[in-house]
């Protein structure tokens, strides 16, 4: 989970490759009135948000257990506790960096739908993992390949019920 630009499919997809699990970016959920209105620099709202976390909670709950590693904003709580409501195992694993690192990379990446000028909606509306959510927070400095093996070993401890 995090913020556009701060890695999310990458280390997805690397982590997932490490847990032998499969891998879905969550953007590939998003209807398409979402991508457009992202495209055109207007921030989603909560209604926007909604029928793409229901979706994102189904996949999870649908694939079971550990065997899905997804892609997902998941900026808020409340956002959280949709997915949850799908899936009430899922853990979090939230890539956190500057903002000046986030717009280096958002502006790294031509031709994606989320602009630059996103972000600073995104980093309002970011709301830290809270008090009972199952989740880790990987500083987005280090390395794709190290942020994915440090995930993969808390997930471990996670699944043995150290936290």
């Amino acid at each position: 989970m995090g913020v556009s630009g701060c890695g999310k499919s990458t280390v997805g997809a690397l982590l997932a490759q490490e847990i032998g699990a499969a891998f879905l970016d969550g953007d590939s959920l998003h209807p398409s009135a979402n991508i457009e209105k992202m495209a055109a620099g207007i921030p989603l709202d909560d209604n926007d948000r909604q029928p793409w976390l229901q979706e994102v909670g189904r996949r999870l709950a649908a694939e079971g257990g550990d065997s899905l590693v997804i892609a997902c904003s998941a900026l808020k709580r409340s956002y959280r506790d949709i997915i949850r409501t799908g899936a009430a195992d899922t853990r979090f694993v939230h890539l956190h960096g500057t903002a000046s690192l986030l717009a280096a990379r958002m502006s790294a990446r031509p031709g994606h739908f989320m602009p630059p000028s996103l972000l600073a909606s995104q980093l309002q509306t970011l709301e830290p993992l809270g008090e009972g959510e199952s989740g880790i927070v990987l500083d987005i400095g280090e390395s794709p390949a190290r942020l994915a093996s440090e995930a993969a070993a808390w997930l471990e401890f996670a699944e043995r019920g150290v936290r």
